[in-house]
Formats: C-alpha cells, sequence, structure tokens
C-alpha cells in the first residue's frame, strides 16, 4: 500500500508538472459550460437541476479521457523509463494503481471544479441536492471506467496516438451500445433479453440511471467491475512485455 501511495504523489505531481492536468481540466470546464448552457438549455428548461450538465458526460469523456490515459503506460514504454520503473522494488500491480488513481484523482479534482453549477441552480430554485451529488459520484465512477479502458490500451502501445484512438473506439463501444438508436435498430431481430443484454454492457445505461438520483448497487458494481476488468487486462499486458 505505501508503494501505491508513493506512485500515486509521483504520478499526480507529474500531471501539473506539465500542462497535461491544467489543459485538461480547463477544456472539461468551458465544455461542461457549453453543453450546460447553450446545448442543454440549462436556463430555458425551468428546472433547478444538473441534468442538462451529467447528460453530456458521457460524451466529454469518451474523447477527454482517452487523451489522459494515453500517456500513462506508451510514453513510459517509448522513453524507455518503463525499465527503470520495474527495476525499482514496485509490482506491476502497484505502478498500475498508482497511476490510475492519480488519473482518476485528477478527473475528480476536475468535477470538483464544476462547483459553481452547483451553485447557480441553488441559486435559481431549490434542487433535490442529494440526486446531484448520487450523479456526481456516477459520472467519476463512469469516467474512472473510461480511464481504465485508456490504461489499458496504453499499456498494449507504445504509440500515444494508437493508444487514444483504441480506447476511443472501445469506450465509444461500450457507450452506443446503450443508446436509443443502437436498441432500436435491434429491436426488430433481437429477443428482448438479448437486447437488455446488450444494453447492461453500456456505460450510457448504468450511469443515466445514477444521474436521475438512483445509486443502485448493480450500477455501481458494474464500473466497479469494469475498472477491475480493464484495469487487469493492462496488468497482463505490461506482464507480458516484462516477460518478453
Amino acid at each position: 500500500m505505501s508503494n501505491i501511495l508513493i506512485l500515486f504523489r509521483r504520478e499526480f505531481a507529474s500531471f501539473f508538472a506539465t500542462p497535461v492536468a491544467y489543459v485538461f481540466i480547463l477544456i472539461f470546464l468551458m465544455l461542461s459550460g457549453v453543453f450546460s448552457f447553450y446545448v442543454g438549455n440549462l436556463y430555458e428548461r425551468g428546472q433547478a437541476d444538473l441534468l442538462p450538465f451529467f447528460n453530456f458526460h458521457p460524451w466529454l469523456y469518451l474523447f477527454l479521457v482517452p487523451a489522459m490515459a494515453m500517456r500513462t503506460w506508451s510514453e513510459e514504454r517509448k522513453s524507455g523509463t518503463i525499465e527503470l520503473l520495474m527495476t525499482l522494488p514496485v509490482t506491476t500491480f502497484e505502478a498500475m494503481m498508482g497511476k490510475f488513481l492519480a488519473a482518476w484523482f485528477v478527473l475528480g479534482l476536475s468535477l470538483l471544479l464544476t462547483f459553481p453549477l452547483w451553485l447557480t441552480v441553488n441559486y435559481l430554485g431549490n434542487p433535490d441536492n442529494g440526486i446531484i451529488l448520487a450523479a456526481y459520484i456516477g459520472s467519476w465512477l463512469m469516467a474512472g471506467a473510461f480511464l481504465a479502458v485508456g490504461i489499458c490500451m496504453s499499456a498494449l502501445s507504445k504509440s500515444q496516438v494508437v493508444a487514444f484512438i483504441l480506447a476511443v473506439v472501445v469506450c465509444f463501444l461500450f457507450v452506443l451500445s446503450g443508446s436509443n438508436i443502437v436498441l432500436e435498430a435491434f429491436k426488430g431481430w433481437l429477443p428482448p433479453i438479448l437486447l437488455d443484454t446488450l444494453a447492461s454492457f453500456s456505460f450510457l445505461t448504468h450511469f443515466e440511471a445514477m444521474a436521475k438520483g438512483v445509486l443502485a448497487l448493480d450500477d455501481v458494481g458494474y464500473f466497479l467491475i469494469a475498472i477491475g476488468i480493464w484495469l487487469y487486462g493492462g496488468f497482463l499486458a505490461i506482464e507480458q512485455k516484462k516477460a518478453e
């Protein structure tokens, strides 16, 4: 645990030693504001909630999170510092967790910095802050799932560009599988049980319930399991490279 904490601090500090974290947070805050006020019509809806803000999170994360994650292992492998890292008294699991937690906390910080939106809706009306809190938790969990996919893809490739593209494609499939367009397209020739199974794999399906304030155990568990599976995939990829 101490090694994970040390690596977490190292990786978290490295995000702010370069423009990566600042650029990510700035873009996230700007796009969140644009989508909430101009696309989601936060004022025009006449309701004191943050649903327009949270509705766009899966699509924001689809590109922003892979862009953050692509450097985690690809940069280490390309620069050769991964060999140095592996000579230190740390395991691949500890390195993987340290990198993941550092990036996940940057994502959490980005979400916390959207508090002016929360202040705005509380000034304009009397929103259910319990629902808003549940939506924030759901968004952070979903961001973790996106991040785990991105880290796995980064572990598979030396190229950050390739890692980014692979992560976007995989995450897009996980988001799209629960969209109305896909479900309607398959509705005519897939039995209901298979249609429900397809939707159950979607990040979108599980997050939409959380965005409405329902923190169900199966939705929370889904994201935690998805994080674990993809991080394990990245772990296996790094272990394979070590064995070569």
